[in-house]
């Protein structure tokens, strides 16, 4: 079972993960904040050692052994970040891919839009929800996925995933990896309003794909170009024979 204790000793965070909610299963953490009227706090974190409906990108389900990894939600509301839901998206990766560089010196790489690998396979995953009141985003909530000390993946994967055991053969300390993320992701967040590029270079940084020919997959619709950079919103730009496109959502793979 999680240490809430041992997390908390390494956590150096002004609001993130102040306000913790440990459970031991819930249907998705992310339905759990989303829901919850009476939770307002920014910064909240839900952690469920189990989740039954846990859920990925575009409907996805995602997958967990229980009390082998970190599947946790982290409610946002500033609204400061409300008016670039993808840069806020980028900087979740870049704090996950920070984080387990500093603690493992785990070469990592950012996937658009929302995964982090290591050795081109799938070790954690984002989805962001919002929720509107009127016209404006109200709260955002940070579902985060990470594959920390699980040792074997069953069934079919788009990406093969990993662990962070896998990686480096040994098991780690879930309570010390999250407090390491809390401790930079909210340092992040807010250089992420006061310095956007900063964010923005991190990302490209660790992109592989940026520069190569792609295809982009949403739905039914499937489309090939040059990926050129990301703008920034956190969109991916591709350049196609006769113009460029800003592209939204969707899979992106090497062509």
């Amino acid at each position: 079972m999680f240490n809430i204790e041992k997390f908390d000793i390494k956590l150096d965070t002004e609001l993130i993960g102040r306000s913790f909610i440990l459970c031991d299963e819930v249907d998705s953490t992310n339905t759990y904040l989303m829901k919850d009227k009476n939770i307002t706090l920014n910064g909240t974190v839900i952690l469920a050692e189990r989740q039954t409906k846990g859920k990925g990108r575009l409907a996805r389900t995602w997958f967990s052994g229980k009390g082998l990894n970190l599947t946790f939600s982290v409610l946002l509301n500033r609204k400061k970040l409300f008016k670039n839901p993808g840069l806020t998206n980028l900087t979740t990766a870049v704090s996950l891919g920070t984080a387990i560089e500093n603690l493992y010196q785990l070469k990592t790489e950012l996937k658009w839009p929302n995964d982090v690998l290591i050795n081109q396979k799938k070790v954690a995953g984002i989805l962001i929800e919002s929720a509107i009141q009127g016209p404006a985003i109200s709260k955002m909530v940070i579902g985060i996925g990470m594959n920390v000390n699980q040792a074997v993946f069953h069934g079919e994967f788009r990406i093969e995933p990993t662990s962070i055991r896998n990686e480096l053969g040994q098991n780690v300390e879930r309570e010390k990896f999250l407090s390491e993320f809390f401790n930079i992701y909210e340092e992040y967040l807010e250089t992420s309003i006061k310095k956007p590029e900063f964010i923005l270079k991190e990302w490209r940084e660790r992109c592989r794909m940026m520069g190569e020919s792609i295809t982009v997959t949403h739905g039914k619709g499937v489309k090939y170009g040059i990926f050129e950079d990301i703008d920034e919103r956190g969109s991916l730009i591709l350049r196609l024979k006769t113009r460029k496109e800003k592209i939204h959502f969707g899979d992106v793979s090497v062509s």
